[in-house]
């Protein structure tokens, strides 16, 4: 199973080690599935570590190394272009749903604009998704 993983489920992960982001990490590190990164994710990744609202809460030592760990630990996919079936209400959220589409990959994510979609597009909350991966095992 593939997923891509919004930065805003990653940054609740780092944030605290209880709830479905923090499992989601741990599952990903275990190699439950296969976590479909891109350079467009991890300069999202990079730019949200370096608001001084997670600063304070993410040292930049730590946050470092978590970018690392995604980029050492995730499959990295080019971003793909190219026009999409459907497209978010916030545009920059787009390149997530080619992400997704191209690798063929569930898009896990707490934000609404992407989960309006998830009537056409595989797109799962991060419970939902933990749900879905302990069905196939």
């Amino acid at each position: 199973m593939r997923a891509v993983v919004d930065v805003n489920v990653l940054i609740s992960g780092a944030l605290s080690a209880k709830g479905s982001s923090a499992e989601i990490l741990r599952a990903s590190h275990d190699g439950q599935f296969e976590l479909v990164i891109s350079e467009m994710l991890l300069a999202e990744l990079a730019r949200t570590l370096a608001y001084p609202k997670l600063r304070k809460r993410i040292p930049p030592e730590k946050a470092t190394a978590f970018a690392d760990w995604n980029r050492d630990h995730g499959n990295l996919a080019e971003d793909p272009a190219g026009a999409l079936p459907v497209s978010s209400r916030d545009p920059d959220d787009n390149y997530l749903l080619a992400l997704a589409i191209n690798r063929r990959a569930y898009l896990v994510s707490g934000d609404q604009d992407l989960l309006v979609l998830s009537v056409d597009l595989p797109i799962l909350t991060p419970a939902q998704f933990l749900t879905k991966l302990n069905e196939t095992r």
